[in-house]
């Protein structure tokens, strides 16, 4: 069965601003009938990943599910996404975050990574399940970074059932959340939907745009994809800059204005 699904949410458990329930509520009106979610570890103890495992599995439904999982910072900023995973690791080196997931059974993915991500991870020993090739919340919702793209076929080389992940890094009710996928499972089980994650039976879907998990696109594409996100990318800093040099007056900013602006940046 096909399914449309969310990739890389976050709720209360973490930073984000809806409760789990309202998460699910608002996804499952959009048509998902999956959600994986990606909550920071930092946040959590024992306690609260038991918590935060059990309510998932409470409002996931024949309708809609909710799946756990962790997004765990690593040092130089790196981040990893862990689909599947509600175990915490007493270590930001990303070698062993890796480890971590894969002995946990979860899928691990290198989440928006930064420009200077793209030299560091192909030195690294051990690759992880997926790079997030766009996430529209780091990347802008217009277009991602060909150069993103550039380094996964470059790791497939060495791995090559590297997948390309699509996210919307969702934390906000009015934020853009137009990237989806369409994925692929044998059922609705927790295993199946990390063994369709890890084998790439998934798409992402972005207006109509269809999205490989190989991440191999058109050349004409991804060119396109260049020079939409360059430009997308001077408004975006030209907003910051705006914000910073506004200081207290940006603050002060209605809050139903600062959730419209969430919807572009």
């Amino acid at each position: 069965m096909k399914v449309t699904a969310a990739l890389h949410v976050h709720s209360t458990y973490s930073d984000g601003e809806l409760t789990l329930a309202q998460v699910r509520d608002l996804f499952l009106a959009a048509g998902c009938r999956l959600v994986c979610m990606a909550d920071h570890a930092e946040f959590f103890d024992a306690q609260r990943l038991a918590a935060f495992q059990a309510e998932c599995r409470q409002l996931s439904s024949e309708q809609i599910r909710l799946l756990p999982g962790l997004e765990f910072g690593c040092r130089d900023r790196m981040h990893i996404v862990g689909y599947g995973v509600v175990e915490k690791v007493e270590s930001i080196d990303p070698i062993t975050v890796m480890e971590h997931i894969a002995r946990h059974g979860g899928v691990s993915v290198i989440a928006h990574p930064a420009p200077e991500h793209l030299e560091l991870i192909p030195s690294f020993a051990l690759l992880p399940d997926g790079i997030e090739v766009w996430n529209t919340k780091a990347d802008g919702p217009v277009a991602p970074r060909p150069a993103v793209f550039a380094l996964l076929q470059e790791l497939r080389r060495r791995k090559a059932d590297l997948r390309a992940f699509y996210g919307v890094d969702f934390h906000w009710k009015h934020q853009f959340r137009g990237l989806l996928n369409e994925i692929t499972l044998e059922s609705a089980d927790e295993r199946a939907i990390l063994d369709a994650l890890r084998a790439g039976h998934f798409a992402g879907t972005h207006g109509g745009l269809r999205l490989p998990s190989d991440g191999v696109l058109p050349a004409e594409l991804l060119a396109d994809f260049a020079v939409r996100n360059a430009k997308s990318g001077r408004l975006r800093k030209l907003v910051r800059r705006v914000k910073k040099w506004a200081g207290p007056l940006g603050r002060a900013l209605p809050a139903p204005l600062k959730s419209q602006l969430r919807r572009f940046f």
